[in-house]
């Protein structure tokens, strides 16, 4: 797999522990479903510590931390950028209490897509809702073979493919990406061209309808209907 190419008209990468990912999942799966296309879904694993630091939190308290005040200051900008378009959607977004190693949660991901494409949006809703309730253990492989089973998606097989096919292909994949100029979530992917964030849906739209017209402007919403939940 190459981290800018694929047959699919359109490449998506998106993190489950990342709050602009969370918020981009509803109106990316109502383009995918307005256009009568399949987009190609990735996970990348974001290394939040190389950039942003780290800490961690226990019943809302700060109790380990090695990040810069200017750090801090753009995380809870971050959040509350995010919140914004989350309660919009009718979402819950309470700000996690450490940085989670989301990795297996977007293993799942390709898992979805190989072995029940057409629940990827229904497992993308078992697990992104209750992480950000601060109800899953996304480091647990049994708490995310349950979310695949409550999105209807046989889970028999995934923990040996977490430690096997598909750790392997994921962690290949996130080593392409920040050479490939891939760098956040959400990032979107066709022609070589990289967008990153969901202001871009718009841009994306029109290229994938065959770029009549002129180009839109930068925007959060593609229409009124696809910004509410599918």
């Amino acid at each position: 797999m190459k981290a800018l190419k694929s047959d699919a008209p359109l490449i998506v990468y998106v993190d489950i522990k990342s709050p602009y990912a969370f918020v981009a999942i509803r109106p990316t799966l109502a383009l995918e479903k307005s256009l009568g296309m399949r987009f190609d879904w990735r996970p990348l694993t974001l290394d939040i510590p190389s950039y942003l630091g780290s800490a961690r939190k226990s019943k809302g308290k700060l109790v380990e931390s090695n990040r810069s005040a200017s750090q801090w200051t753009g995380i809870k900008y971050g959040y509350a950028d995010a919140r914004r378009y989350a309660e919009r959607q009718g979402l819950m977004l309470k700000g996690t209490e450490k940085i989670w190693d989301s990795s297996i949660a977007n293993i799942a991901i390709s898992w979805a897509m190989q072995t029940d494409r057409d629940r990827l949006g229904d497992y993308f809703e078992a697990v992104y809702p209750p992480f950000w309730r601060r109800e899953l253990d996304i480091e647990d492989v049994a708490v995310v073979e349950a979310c695949l089973e409550q999105a209807g998606i046989d889970s028999t097989g995934f923990a040996a493919f977490v430690e096997g096919e598909g750790r392997a292909h994921h962690d290949a994949l996130q080593a392409q990406l920040h050479p490939s100029g891939i760098y956040g979530v959400p990032t979107y992917v066709f022609d070589g061209t990289i967008l990153f964030g969901r202001e871009h849906l718009p841009y994306v739209r029109w290229h994938l309808q065959g770029r009549k017209g002129p180009a839109p402007d930068i925007a959060y919403e593609i229409d009124s209907a696809e910004a509410l939940p599918c």
